[in-house]
């Protein structure tokens, strides 16, 4: 009953910002300024029986996650490595600050210079990702309980039971916070990549497509296809993290118990 009063809350208010954005195409009368929510779904509709839509779509896909997939294992690997030895903290904070000051543009400029249209996606996703994982795991570490150690000490624990069962509960929270958080800034830095690179068989350049040739309703359409695709991949991620760790959440919580 919960689940399906909390549905329909979703719907009445998704239904209110459709009725919304109808009232205001209306309003306008000019397709090509601002097309109806009937006209971009139809043209969703018509993508989605072509294979080149699918292709596209993987394509981005394929780039984005996996300037994700390394961006995660070198934030883990470096916030390990900051977290071991001060002196690697002082000389990684400033990189990182830069980074995340940086305009992305400007990366995206540079990265067409130096390593081709085809890569920059996974390049700037990697930008993006790696200076929030870091942060908030850095943050995890230096918040890290220290009865935690002692724990470890009396059950003498070996180096890899030690992360298994104390460490990575403790970080459970922050590495998920960044993840949620680094998502949706990754597939937009990446489609904004796209757009600005050209890469071919990629969303972001059906976007800069539709914007040249005035098609709205098919940048619409894309634009509602990366939103989709960012959703879906955030819930699976938390779907399948919160069913791996809620086995070593729990042993972690009778080892602190006892």
């Amino acid at each position: 009953m919960k689940y399906a009063k909390k549905i329909g809350q979703t719907l009445l208010i998704a239904l209110f910002w459709l009725s919304v954005w109808h009232i205001a195409a209306w309003r306008v009368g000019k397709p090509a300024l601002l097309p109806t929510p009937w006209a971009v779904l139809v043209r969703l509709v018509e993508l989605m029986q072509t294979a080149a839509f699918y292709k596209t779509t993987l394509t981005s896909l394929w780039n984005i996650l996996l300037g994700i997939l390394l961006a995660v294992l070198a934030g883990c690997v470096l916030s390990m490595l900051t977290a071991c030895s001060a002196v690697a903290r002082r000389l990684f904070f400033p990189v990182m600050s830069v980074i995340k000051a940086t305009p992305v543009a400007s990366f995206i400029i540079l990265a067409l210079i130096w390593i081709g249209s085809a890569r920059v996606p996974t390049f700037i996703t990697i930008l993006i990702v790696l200076p929030v994982l870091w942060t908030n795991l850095d943050t995890g570490f230096t918040s890290m309980d220290p009865k935690l150690g002692e724990v470890a000490k009396v059950y003498r624990f070996s180096f890899w039971k030690r992360i298994r069962l104390l460490i990575l509960p403790s970080l459970k929270p922050y590495f998920v916070s960044a993840c949620r958080t680094s998502l949706g800034l990754a597939w937009k830095a990446g489609v904004a990549a796209e757009i600005i690179a050209m890469p071919r068989n990629t969303i972001g350049a059906m976007i800069g497509d539709a914007k040249q040739y005035i098609q709205t309703a098919d940048m619409f359409a894309w634009t509602i296809t990366v939103i989709l695709l960012s959703l879906v991949i955030e819930f699976v991620f938390a779907a399948l993290f919160d069913k791996a760790t809620e086995k070593t959440g729990k042993k972690a919580r009778v080892y602190a118990e006892h």
